[in-house]
């Protein structure tokens, strides 16, 4: 059973930093494309930042290209995204997804990020 557990998100003031982590298993993770994206309240879900299994490409969106970093760790079937800088505009719930060999999809239940002073 394939399984994806965000965790890292909270509360953080503009211009601060959170490290959120995504957890897989079920998956044989290293061939596996990885992707984060966000839903803000009344909008639809976006995507942020991509990461491939094999080469590593690694994809961003303009909202947070040189801001966010994403990657990974085979060896720990995890996904990371390093948010600096952040922005109330980047208030959202952030779900990490998993794209496996096929195409099958597989997504996790997010985690609350807020940007507040």
């Amino acid at each position: 059973q394939v399984q994806l557990v965000e965790s890292g998100g909270g509360l953080v003031q503009p211009g601060g930093s959170l490290r959120l982590s995504c957890a897989t298993s079920g998956l044989r993770f290293s061939g596996v494309a990885m992707s984060w994206h966000r839903q803000s309240e009344g909008k639809g879900r976006e995507l942020v930042a991509t990461i491939e299994g094999g080469r590593e490409y690694k994809w961003y969106d303009n909202s947070v290209k040189g801001r966010f970093t994403i990657s990974r760790d085979n060896a720990k079937n995890a996904c990371y995204l390093e948010m600096n800088r952040l922005k109330p505009e980047d208030t959202a719930v952030y779900y990490c997804k998993a794209v496996a060999v096929g195409g099958r999809e597989y997504w996790g239940q997010g985690t609350q990020v807020t940007v507040s002073s």
